[in-house]
């Protein structure tokens, strides 16, 4: 692998409202324990990971209430707080049962209680953006939305995003009331919500793509020309997705998660690496040959 510069700066910044985070966050979910249920194995390692990260220029740590549930956002705390110069964001939305299991409840009497409950955890008197993390069948879009609306107004909610949502929920979203961000699974092999990513383009909205590593190593080794490009490049199939993703459209904010020192390096290390306009198109179509 070539020495890339590790610092997560490297990668530009982008904006969440009005505030601006270098553009490659962290994704908090995998510093709890095993099906994202209880504790990590290495609680203070867990603090040591989330310390690095900062130092090598995160400044966007992206958790939820069900990690855990509550686990990340009590680490972080721990780990981070007063969060100088950082954005948190967190979700509430969905509720666990156990190792795995994950219920939607998007209901207001939820959301009011779980965004007040991530306050106290994460010591907070405003959260700088509290995300609904899914669509509840149960539920009007609406009905959540507004309630996100009115925890904003209350003082609790600085930025609203939504999370794992449809065109539909996106656009009665903007009919509603004002939201930063959108968080929903996309990454080099995965491109089911492109439109998603560009009516994000169209207002200025921030895209989160969640699971940006998913299977990079086991979907894309197979793949003579990514690996003879990662190879060239002097880079892990890792790294490469990640280049792709903060390539192909600025409003793209990649939040990968780990619970690994060396995977954390790895993974920022990424903002870095240079790619010419040849190398993202041979990505470009490589990438539409793997959804």
């Amino acid at each position: 692998m070539k020495h890339v510069p590790i610092n997560a700066n490297r990668a530009g910044q982008i904006r969440i409202g009005h505030l601006e985070v270098n553009r490659l966050g962290f994704g908090a979910m995998r510093i709890t324990g095993k099906g994202i249920w209880g504790p990590p194995k290495d609680r203070e390692g867990a603090v040591h990971l989330l310390k690095r990260a900062v130092e090598l220029g995160v400044n966007f740590i992206d958790t939820a209430d069900s990690y855990g549930p509550y686990v990340s956002e009590e680490i972080i705390a721990e780990a981070l707080f007063p969060y100088s110069g950082l954005l948190i964001a967190t979700k509430g939305g969905l509720v666990r049962s156990g190792p795995g299991r994950w219920q939607a409840d998007c209901s207001p009497k939820h959301l009011r209680k779980a965004c007040e409950d991530s306050l106290r955890r994460l010591k907070l008197d405003t959260i700088d953006l509290y995300q609904l993390h899914t669509v509840d069948p149960k539920v009007p879009f609406e009905e959540s939305f507004k309630t996100l609306l009115e925890l904003q107004r209350e003082g609790k909610i600085r930025y609203i995003g939504l999370s794992n949502i449809e065109p539909e929920h996106f656009l009665a979203a903007v009919n509603m009331g004002r939201f930063v961000s959108v968080q929903n699974n996309y990454n080099i092999y995965n491109h089911e919500h492109e439109d998603i990513l560009k009516l994000c383009e169209q207002h200025r909205v921030a895209f989160i793509p969640y699971f940006p590593l998913a299977g990079s190593q086991e979907k894309l080794t197979g793949s003579n020309k990514f690996k003879n490009l990662a190879d060239r490049l002097r880079v892990s199939l890792a790294q490469l997705s990640l280049a792709w993703l903060l390539n192909h459209s600025p409003s793209i904010l990649p939040i990968p998660g780990t619970s690994s020192m060396n995977h954390l390096e790895e993974n920022i290390s990424s903002a870095g690496i240079a790619l010419e306009d040849e190398d993202m198109q041979l990505l470009d179509k490589l990438a539409e040959n793997t959804t």
